[in-house]
């Protein structure tokens, strides 16, 4: 049996490979943008750190790192990259034989109608078995297959990439807004204490004769105008705190305070060539690698035309005596090669491959789709990083210019100069402004985290080595 298994292996081992189905991948070309409508001096270094430490804010650092640690979604994502690998493992294990064993018992009685007066009805049967069994991949179906595994194995990873990504600039979009919030409540709960003293003031001039009822319910509007905007903020406060506490992976609840966002720093903005997203963006790259996978699977689809040969092995023993079980008598084994193809299949392989060459045209597409909007949303985060840098500086002149309004308002007023609605007015222009003015400073942050979303960089494998890894990655079983 080795004497004629080994030319059959020989001429296996020649012909496996020497054919593979289908078209080999080539990357897309890409009509990338010259430079960014906002250029900004390219700096590798601040596209690879973790960025969100410039704010100079350890709360908020410690915020992030805990989202990295426990965030459910990292979990799901580093799930899934485990899943992709274990059906990379098994489409790879067809490259090679299959080898089992078998062993079998039994004690049977046959009918005493069909055997001759005075036999033995009982009888034993003892048997077992090594068998290999291997499917010869001569054009290219288990390659091709293997192909498909492992850009899904490195499109999760990339996955698993672009949720770090998100979720660090998630936190810290939200704990900016949460200190923007923070302020304009303080601001809304002085300015509410400021009227309410004035409300004071004037109920005793009105009850000394001094100030019309008019005058009284100008001050007590512009209170309760003040008063009312207090809810809201809370409202507002505690709902992003319950949307930061599931981004860390906990139950709703207050979260921690660090610097006012007065005090934050603010990160320099990265620069870099409009192609260089093409190599760090994990949306890019995982569409890129759902490409791969679908141009594979067209070789798979058409490998279906081409006949299959497959190499079976049976050695075993086999004896109706336990005793003779294990003597040379025993002993059986089987070869077998076969050759199986389609001839008439009306049109089932066709389907086939014209769905898996839709599937690559649609991945191609969506890969181009992702691109252009790469190239968007960071043109769009440049330009709003500018343009609220100025948009804050502007509100901060305005508050400026309107607390001298105020106060030189309420000065003509004490001095009866003027009637107080012109301090009215000025004061609550001074309260919209104040607000405006913070909200600004929020987008502004916001816009740069979005740069550095929009850009990705090295900074996103770094903060990746603080979230859960996939299993297999931890135990050495990842891609190679």
């Amino acid at each position: 049996m080795r004497r004629r298994a080994g030319p059959l292996l020989v001429l296996a081992a020649a012909v496996a490979g020497c054919t593979v189905v289908g078209p080999n991948y080539e990357r897309p070309t890409v009509d990338s943008p010259p430079a960014w409508r906002i250029d900004y001096a390219q700096s590798a270094d601040v596209a690879n750190t973790l960025w969100w430490r410039q704010f100079d804010d350890p709360v908020l650092d410690g915020l992030i790192e805990q989202a990295l640690r426990d965030n459910r979604d990292l979990r799901i994502a580093a799930a899934r990259i485990d899943q992709f690998i274990g059906q990379l493992g098994s489409t790879r294990a067809q490259f090679y034989p299959q080898v089992g064993y078998g062993a079998d018992a039994s004690r049977n009685r046959a009918s005493e109608a069909t055997l001759p007066p005075g036999s033995d009805l009982y009888s034993s049967l003892y048997s077992g078995a090594l068998s290999a069994s291997w499917q010869i991949d001569l054009f290219g179906r288990v390659q091709r297959q293997s192909e498909a595994a492992q850009a899904q194995v490195y499109a999760s990873e990339q996955g698993r990439r672009g949720v770090v990504l998100s979720l660090a600039s998630s936190v810290a979009a939200s704990y900016v807004l949460l200190r923007g919030l923070d302020r304009q409540l303080e601001i809304a709960q002085a300015t509410e204490r400021n009227y309410a003293d004035t409300r004071d003031i004037f109920a005793k001039r009105f009850r000394g004769g001094v100030v019309s009822q008019v005058e009284v319910q100008q001050v007590e509007s512009q209170y309760r105008q003040a008063q009312a905007a207090i809810p809201s903020l809370e409202q507002q406060v505690a709902a992003l705190e319950n949307l930061i506490s599931t981004l860390l992976g906990g139950n709703p609840g207050p979260i921690p305070r660090g610097k006012t966002i007065d005090a934050l720093g603010m990160p320099p903005v990265p620069g870099a060539l409009p192609s260089s997203l093409l190599e760090r963006r994990p949306d890019v790259l995982q569409a890129e690698q759902t490409l791969v996978a679908a141009n594979a699977n067209v070789g798979v689809a058409q490998s279906l035309y081409y006949p299959t040969i497959s190499l079976t092995g049976v050695l075993g023993l086999s004896s109706a005596a336990l005793g003779d079980f294990l003597g040379s008598a025993a002993a059986t084994g089987s070869l077998a090669a076969g050759l199986t193809g389609p001839i008439f299949t009306f049109g089932a392989i066709e389907g086939q491959v014209a769905s898996a060459e839709a599937a690559q045209r649609l991945a191609l597409a969506s890969y181009q789709q992702v691109v252009l909007q790469a190239f968007r949303e960071t043109n769009d985060a440049l330009v709003g990083t500018e343009k609220g840098r100025q948009a804050a500086a502007a509100q901060s002149r305005r508050v400026a210019a309107l607390r001298e309004y105020a106060r030189l308002s309420k000065l003509k007023f004490d001095n009866g100069y003027a009637g107080y609605l012109e301090v009215l007015y000025a004061q609550n222009e001074l309260f919209v402004s104040e607000l405006a003015a913070v909200q600004s400073q929020v987008e502004a942050y916001t816009q740069l985290i979005a740069v550095y979303k929009a850009m990705g960089g090295g900074w996103v494998d770094q903060a990746a080595l603080l979230a859960p890894a996939p299993m297999s990655a931890a135990s050495g079983t990842a891609k190679n």
